[in-house]
């Protein structure tokens, strides 16, 4: 029981954390509607189980590989480049509501999907919390596997819960917005992801 509070506690940390994922999750869902919102989810969500998976496997060496400068430097640089781009796109094309918000083309909603995954695998607090979680629990505390499985599944759950959430919310939202609020939440979306990307930047130079 203490491993699902303890997963429901770091599941919730990640939930209210106001980061770049959340900004795309909250812009697709304005965009495109809801469809577009659990495309941008269900890439984030791919990403940090093979992170998680990957992280699990090779816990040791990925460990000192996470905590080298080289690939903080490296993976710091791609998050703040494709942070700063996205950013950018928004800010010079406004986002528009589309008429059609809950159907989406193969095409777009892979395009929405691997936005999801690239922000979240390029980001490089997603594999440190995972390290870490997997760090304290596996070695620090010497929890067994059926308490370390218990604990990865129930954040997984409060993750994908608060994003589907979010991205409900955003469109409940949308129905009582008009176009030029859409233009002013398109420019704070995309310098927010600006902001992020030169946090970033700042942090690995």
């Amino acid at each position: 029981m203490n491993f699902v509070l303890e997963g429901i506690s770091l599941g919730l940390f990640l939930a209210v954390s106001l980061g770049p994922i959340f900004v795309t999750l909250t812009q697709a869902s304005l965009e495109k509607g809801s469809i577009a919102g659990l495309a941008v989810g269900f890439g984030v969500w791919v990403s940090d189980i093979a992170i998680l998976t990957t992280s699990l496997i090779m816990i040791n060496k990925l460990s000192v590989l996470v905590k080298g400068d080289a690939f903080q430097f490296w993976l710091g640089l791609s998050g703040a480049i494709i942070l700063g781009v996205y950013g950018i796109a928004l800010i010079i094309k406004p986002i528009k509501p589309s008429p059609s918000q809950d159907l989406l083309s193969i095409r777009s909603f892979s395009a929405f999907f691997m936005k999801g995954l690239l922000i979240n695998t390029v980001n490089p607090f997603t594999f440190i919390f995972w390290l870490s979680v997997l760090s304290t629990y596996m070695i620090g505390r010497s929890a067994s596997n059926s308490d370390i499985i218990t604990l990865l599944t129930t954040i997984m759950i409060v993750i994908i819960a608060s994003d589907c959430a979010k991205v409900f919310l955003a469109k409940m939202i949308r129905k009582k917005l008009q176009e030029q609020h859409f233009h002013w939440i398109s420019r704070i979306a995309g310098i927010g992801l600006i902001i992020f990307g030169c946090v970033l930047l700042i942090r690995v130079i």
